[in-house]
């Protein structure tokens, strides 16, 4: 069982959800379905087959989330030095055509690459990972290999 590292907002977030969930959703769905099984003939009831549907969906997301809440391995990256890349970490980064690139590594359950934002499992971030200022690294991107520097890393607060 392989842990998933995510900040403690993340972790609080799918938290709430799964409560929710369990304690509101649930019941909701079966009032819901008791009502229109009340309604007569199942084979032709679509609000029944509606919710069925429904509440098979919402179990399945109660199970993905007990899985992801039970192998959360909540981590506090200002605690975290940042002198090598590890998780939290920003990273300032220039190619061999002088573009420059900041991505925070991040759990898969924050990845957001438009703002930045990169899981801890890309192949970006393993080959950041345990790296130092100055370093050069070599990245297999699907446009290619790439080469960067990594020009700093430091602790940003991330705004989710």
């Amino acid at each position: 069982m392989q842990k998933e590292p995510m900040l403690k907002v993340t972790f609080d977030r799918l938290s709430k959800e799964l409560e929710q969930l369990k304690t509101v959703e649930r019941a909701a769905i079966a009032k819901v379905i008791d009502t229109a099984r009340e309604l007569g003939d199942l084979k032709e009831n679509a609000e029944y087959h509606a919710a069925k549907d429904k509440q098979g969906l919402m179990e399945a997301r109660i199970i993905d989330l007990t899985d992801l809440v039970g192998r959360a391995h909540v981590i506090d990256p200002s605690t975290l030095a940042h002198e090598r890349v590890s998780f939290g970490s920003t990273v300032e980064l220039v190619d061999e055509d002088d573009v420059e690139v900041s991505y925070t590594i991040v759990g898969s359950q924050e990845s957001n690459p438009d703002k930045g934002l990169i899981s801890i499992g890309s192949p970006m971030a393993k080959a950041l990972m345990g790296k130092e200022e100055g370093d050069e690294v070599e990245i297999v991107l699907p446009a290619g290999k790439k080469t960067f520097d990594i020009e700093s890393i430091s602790y940003q607060e991330i705004a989710l």
